[in-house]
């Protein structure tokens, strides 16, 4: 997939990068020199998920993979039922019929384009405790401030 982003969103690599150099300390300054970004920008995505990097999505082992969407889709190409598509995948009819129903029809679907709206669809993460409760937020604020240590 050939995804360019926009000037004010960043790429896969540059998010990486902005977390590394944000956890290494770097100020916000630092950061959008060396992504050549102003440090507004790096302010407003860091700011998203409270400062702390969010986990990286991850694919639920019941989730229909890309390959077994595939798989699907050469089943339909091929005339086979539902139930065959199933077999083969090792999965329940009803969830082979709900993957093509949802995704086009059986004249309509399409592998890649059934895996995207997937992951569009799929549950976000959730968000951060310190992005969520102001008052915690205040009292980790005030911590640090102070350079306080646990224990």
């Amino acid at each position: 997939m050939n995804y360019q982003p926009s000037k004010r969103s960043f790429t896969y690599h540059q998010q990486e990068t902005m977390w590394q150099l944000w956890s290494q300390g770097k100020s916000l300054s630092e950061i959008g020199r060396q992504l050549n970004k102003h440090a507004g920008s790096v302010f407003c995505y860091l700011q998203k998920s409270g400062g702390i990097k969010p986990p990286t999505p991850k694919r639920s082992a019941r989730d229909l993979s890309l390959q077994e969407r595939e798989e699907i889709s050469r089943g339909i190409s091929a005339n086979l039922s539902f139930r065959a598509i199933a077999r083969t995948l090792n999965r329940a009819a009803s969830t082979i019929t709900r993957e093509i129903n949802r995704n086009g029809g059986l004249s309509k679907y399409r592998a890649v384009a059934a895996d995207r709206r997937a992951w569009m669809k799929a549950k976000q993460p959730k968000t951060c405790k310190l992005n969520d409760d102001a008052n915690l937020r205040a009292i980790v604020s005030v911590k640090l401030a102070s350079k306080w240590r646990v224990g």
